[in-house]
């Protein structure tokens, strides 16, 4: 009886301690805060100090590299929350720019080669899931080898020729900007499919069903929800997205390779993990992935003008990401130490009865 008690009133004390502070102070004070307040910061101290970073063609080109990892990094996200991976995305988006190119050379109409090269991408991330849902192999196994095999078909279809001839109403869209602003076009599909899956992972079932796979698969199976089926759509949607990314990289850069978008996963896993989503799964917000996102393309743009190597670029934006990992896992480990009683909780008295 006192063992259970005592229990319960330490369960009850830590539950008041993790979740019974003010919403703001749950939003504010947090790691996807910290994210956007450093982006701030490197944006104001980069527009101060590195000549040319504040000007508007700056921001257009700096939102057309990042769009690729923008848009992979959101279904990305909810992959990791539930603790799979995905890296394939890469060779995806080099796979469905071999598709564009190659049925465009073979004279289709452009709308229909990308339709086809999306349902590529769709039956891509169906792989993906199935092996990882059905067959039930490691999502890191399987992924690293459809990486191989995405990769593999892309630069079979087109070996090493590239096809650059595109419609040129398709690339200058793609190149272009909304009128009067310089905002880049592909930002409409990316704040769409942003809102979209903003709501689906904080405002429905199936997003906390998400965080469910992530903290415990079995609880949350227990719990009514639908691991497999939960997996299969993220491979299918990363799969899609991917495609999607790799239709506008074609177009950006006029040209479809099979080495298109090589090393992009990691760029893309990179800034997940730089926005909060735990690589164990059950923690992550998208607002800190898409910061970290910019983060990553600010510097990364800032170190450019300021004509420091791509070498450099690389090693400082490694260096940022161990440190925010190794910081995460302290500041986890200081709130475990700080919550931990310093004496055990004693059971209040209990009554006992004297009737005879």
């Amino acid at each position: 009886m006192t063992d259970t008690t005592a229990t319960t009133a330490t369960t009850a004390k830590r539950s008041i301690r993790e979740y019974g502070r003010p919403l703001w102070q749950r939003i504010v004070v947090s790691r996807e805060s910290a994210i956007v307040g450093l982006l701030i910061i490197v944006a104001v101290v980069a527009s101060v100090s590195v000549h040319g970073f504040s000007q508007p063609i700056t921001l257009t080109f700096l939102l057309m590299d990042v769009a690729p990892t923008l848009l992979i990094a959101l279904p990305m996200t909810l992959i990791m929350i539930t603790g799979e991976i995905d890296l394939s995305v890469g060779s995806m988006v080099g796979l469905s720019s071999v598709t564009v190119g190659a049925l465009v050379q073979a004279h289709w109409p452009f709308g229909a080669a990308a339709i086809a090269a999306l349902l590529v991408g769709v039956i891509g991330g169906a792989v993906n899931g199935f092996l990882v849902t059905v067959v039930g192999l490691p999502s890191l196994a399987v992924t690293i080898g459809t990486l191989a095999l995405f990769r593999g078909i892309a630069v079979g279809i087109l070996g090493t020729t590239a096809v650059t001839s595109f419609p040129s109403e398709w690339t200058a869209l793609a190149q272009a900007t909304i009128h009067g602003t310089t905002l880049p076009y592909i930002m409409v599909p990316f704040v769409i499919l942003l809102v979209i899956f903003v709501v689906l992972l904080h405002f429905t079932p199936f997003g906390r069903g998400i965080y469910a796979v992530g903290l415990s698969k079995d609880a949350a199976a227990f719990s009514g929800v639908h691991v497999a089926r939960t997996k299969l759509i993220l491979f299918v949607l990363s799969g899609f997205i991917a495609s999607f990314a790799g239709i506008f990289y074609t177009l950006r850069f006029g040209t479809a390779r099979g080495d298109n978008a090589t090393g992009l996963e990691l760029q893309v896993i990179a800034a997940v993990v730089l926005g909060g989503v735990s690589v164990f799964g059950g923690r992550g917000k998208i607002y800190g992935v898409v910061a970290a996102v910019l983060l990553i393309g600010s510097l990364s743009s800032a170190l450019r003008l300021a004509y420091i190597t791509s070498d450099v670029i690389n090693i400082i934006t490694g260096v940022l990401l161990i440190i925010s990992v190794v910081g995460a896992s302290v500041l986890n480990w200081a709130q475990k130490a700080r919550r931990r009683p310093s004496q055990p909780v004693k059971a209040p008295p209990v009554a006992t009865s004297t009737a005879a």
